[in-house]
C-alpha cells in the first residue's frame, strides 16, 4: 500500500470519487504543494499531479509523487494526457492550477499552449470543467494592468480565483484550507449558491474600565462552523465577529465588533438574504466606564443598564432570521418553550436552543425550533451547521 492511501478518507469522505488535477506552476509557493496534496487525500479525493518544467526546478517529481502516489506528468506525450483527462470523455472532475503565476495566468488567458499545465486548461475550459487558479506572485506583477487584464479574461471564461492575499510586497498563495474549501465549493453540491448569508458570532465585551470587561462565554466555533460550511455550500458569506477563540478564514469575508452598541451600529448596513445569529450578546452594560484601569486592591461599585436587543433590530432589515437561544439546566420542554417564545416574540424563521454547558466543545446538544416543530439536532458542530443550512436551503 502507498502511504497516500493510508491517510485517504482519514478526516472525512467528502471528496470521496473526486478526481482533481492539480495544475503546479513555477512559484516558489510550489513548495505549500506537498502538504495541500495531503489534505484533499485525506478528504477522500484522487490527486493527479501535473508540472511544468520551472515546477521542477522548484520541487521533484519524486516528492510529488510521494505525496499523491501518483506519478506526476510533466510532458504530454503520444498518449494525449490532456485531452484524455480533460476531454469529452474525461476522468477528471476539477482542474486547481496552484501556485498559478503571472506567466501562466497571461498564457492562459491568450490561449497559448506551451506547458503541460497550460494545455490542460485549454482543454478543460473549451468542455467547461471547473477550473480554479490560486496565483502567487510578487505584488507588483499583480498590480501590472496586463495581468489584472488576463486575470480578468480567465473570470470571464469561467475560471474562479482562489486569493491571493497581499501583504504590500508579496501576493501569497491561499492557503492549504482555503484550497481544499474551495474543492468542497465547486465539487460537493452548490445548494446555497449565490444566497447572500450573514452570520453574526463570538462575544460582546462590554467594558468596565480600560483593561476590564463584562462578558459572555463564547469561543465562537459555532459561527466559524456555520461561515465554513455555508461558503462550501455556495453562499456569499460575511461574518461579523465579536470577542472568540478561534482563528477567522482569510477566505471568509469579516468585520469585527467588541461591544452590543457597536453590533447596533453595523445593521443598518446589512443587506443579506438570511442572518444567522449564534452570537453571546450582553444583555446589560456598565452606564460608567471608569477611566484607566480601577487598583486590584480597592472595591468599586457600578450600575448596569439594559442594553438593545440586537435580534428585532436584525428583523427589521431581513425577513429570514435564525436565532439562538442559550439556556442552562432546563428540561427539552422547557428550553423548547423559550425558544419558541422568543421566536414569536420576534417573527423570526427559526430558534436553534442550545444548552450553555457544551460551549467551545465540538460537539453541542442543540434544537432546532420552528413554528411547527422542534428537532434534535446535536452532534458535531459541523453536523449542526450543516442541518441549520439545510433548512436555509429548503425553507427559506
Amino acid at each position: 500500500m502507498h502511504p497516500s492511501e493510508e491517510i485517504h478518507c482519514e478526516k472525512s469522505s467528502r471528496l470521496k470519487g473526486k478526481t482533481i488535477i492539480l495544475g503546479i506552476t513555477g512559484s516558489i509557493a510550489a513548495t505549500d504543494c506537498f502538504s495541500t496534496i495531503r489534505e484533499l487525500i485525506r478528504h477522500g479525493a484522487t490527486v493527479i499531479p501535473v508540472m511544468t518544467k520551472a515546477a521542477c526546478d522548484i520541487v521533484t517529481p519524486q516528492s510529488i509523487e510521494f505525496a499523491s502516489g501518483k506519478k506526476p506528468i510533466t510532458e504530454l506525450t503520444g498518449q494525449v494526457e490532456h485531452v484524455k483527462l480533460m476531454g469529452d470523455a474525461r476522468t477528471a472532475d476539477l482542474l486547481m492550477i496552484y501556485p498559478a503565476t503571472a506567466n501562466t495566468i497571461s498564457k492562459i488567458a491568450n490561449g497559448i499552449d506551451d506547458t503541460t499545465v497550460t494545455s490542460m486548461a485549454t482543454v478543460a475550459l473549451g468542455n467547461n470543467l471547473p477550473v480554479a487558479v490560486a496565483p502567487a506572485m510578487h505584488d507588483a506583477m499583480l498590480r501590472n494592468p496586463a495581468v489584472a487584464e488576463n486575470i480578468e479574461k480567465m473570470k470571464k471564461m469561467g475560471a474562479k480565483f482562489i486569493g491571493p492575499h497581499s501583504d504590500g510586497v508579496r501576493a501569497k498563495v491561499a492557503s492549504r484550507d482555503e484550497v481544499v474549501a474551495w474543492a468542497f465549493k465547486l465539487l460537493c453540491g452548490n445548494d446555497l449558491d449565490g444566497r447572500r448569508i450573514l452570520i453574526v458570532g463570538g462575544r460582546s465585551e462590554e467594558p468596565i474600565d480600560n483593561m476590564r470587561i463584562i462578558t459572555n462565554r463564547s469561543t465562537g466555533a459555532m459561527s466559524i462552523s456555520l461561515a465554513k460550511r455555508a461558503f462550501e455550500r455556495g453562499a456569499e458569506v460575511e461574518l461579523w465577529m465579536g470577542g472568540c477563540n478561534v482563528e477567522i478564514p482569510s477566505y471568509v469575508k469579516s468585520r469585527r465588533f467588541q461591544t452590543v452598541a457597536e453590533l447596533v451600529g453595523m445593521v443598518d448596513g446589512l443587506d443579506h438574504d438570511i442572518v444567522i445569529v449564534p452570537a453571546a450578546l450582553s444583555d446589560f452594560a456598565p452606564t460608567k466606564i471608569f477611566n484607566g484601569k480601577i487598583p486590584s486592591d480597592e472595591k468599586f461599585e457600578a450600575d448596569f443598564a439594559p442594553v438593545p436587543k440586537v435580534l428585532p433590530l436584525i428583523r427589521r432589515k431581513c425577513k429570514k432570521v435564525i436565532g439562538f437561544k442559550a439556556e442552562s439546566g432546563l428540561t427539552d420542554e422547557q428550553l423548547i418553550k423559550r425558544a419558541r417564545a422568543r421566536l414569536e416574540e420576534y417573527d423570526l424563521s427559526a430558534v436553534v436552543a442550545n444548552d450553555i454547558d457544551a460551549a467551545g466543545k465540538s460537539s453541542s446538544s442543540a434544537i432546532l425550533v420552528t413554528k411547527q416543530k422542534a428537532v434534535d439536532i446535536s452532534g458535531t458542530k459541523i453536523a449542526i451547521s450543516d442541518y441549520i443550512l439545510d433548512f436555509c436551503s429548503e425553507r427559506l
